[in-house]
């Protein structure tokens, strides 16, 4: 339990630059991954698509489904690529370390790159920074900016407040749902670890949450996208 994360600290002789290097292979591996996945999902497509073609497609709606339940179709179409790249990287992501955590000395390298709170917080904070540069985009910086005195101009500094609690929440949610499920998951692969009491007492458990696992990380990468539109919505439709 008491893994270090491997870091490569004063990076490029910089004092103040640390990087994970477990987060920086596991963010790579979970790109990777999700790169494949498309270019195999449009390699020999087919008019009538059966497979994974057919798995992709159901995917495309399935997203296509999230963001025509929070804006019009004519405005959402824009965010279909950001919908469905966000729900393939978090979902796998959140998969890497359900599969296996991989542990070299004492420093975990394998794991979720979704149960480190700065990747979260980064990918929350990416949709509300996405969310602001969009409706400035679609309606107008001036119109935009007034968003923020309706109804009431003493309302301004609540909906500034609401853009940090909401880039938080995002992120904290994410992180939270996977960091607790890697910790149970390794609790109980120490049991099987410890003897053949153990490996017989846990197979089943361990078994059973790596399901559970599996359900949760694709309702978190569900949720992140839904309120990744939710917050689009609020920004670039006219009736927010």
């Amino acid at each position: 339990m008491n893994h270090e994360a491997p870091m490569w600290k004063d990076a490029f002789g910089i004092e103040w630059l640390d990087f994970n290097l477990s987060n920086v292979l596991m963010m790579f591996v979970a790109s990777l991954i999700v790169f494949i996945l498309g270019v195999a999902a449009t390699k020999n497509m087919q008019r009538y698509p059966t497979g994974f073609q057919n798995f992709m497609e159901w995917l495309i709606d399935f997203i296509k489904g999230i963001i025509g339940s929070n804006m019009d179709w004519r405005t959402g179409k824009l965010f279909l690529p950001l919908g469905l790249t966000l729900f393939t990287y978090i979902f796998v992501s959140n998969m890497l370390g359900v599969v296996t955590n991989g542990v070299v000395g004492h420093e975990l390298w394998w794991k979720s790159p979704t149960a480190d709170p700065g990747i979260t917080m980064t990918l929350a904070t990416l949709v509300v920074v996405l969310s602001h540069y969009y409706g400035v985009k679609l309606r107008g910086g001036k119109e935009y900016s007034k968003t923020f005195v309706k109804p009431l101009p003493f309302l301004l500094p609540f909906k500034i407040i609401e853009e940090f609690s909401n880039t938080l929440t995002l992120g904290l949610r994410l992180y939270g749902n996977i960091y607790a499920g890697e910790i149970l998951l390794t609790l109980l692969v120490g049991l099987a670890a410890s003897g053949i009491g153990g490996f017989i007492g846990a197979t089943l458990p361990m078994i059973a949450w790596m399901g559970f696992s599996t359900f949760i990380g694709f309702i978190q990468a569900f949720i992140f996208v839904m309120l990744t539109m939710v917050y689009m919505s609020h920004k670039v439709s006219e009736d927010h």
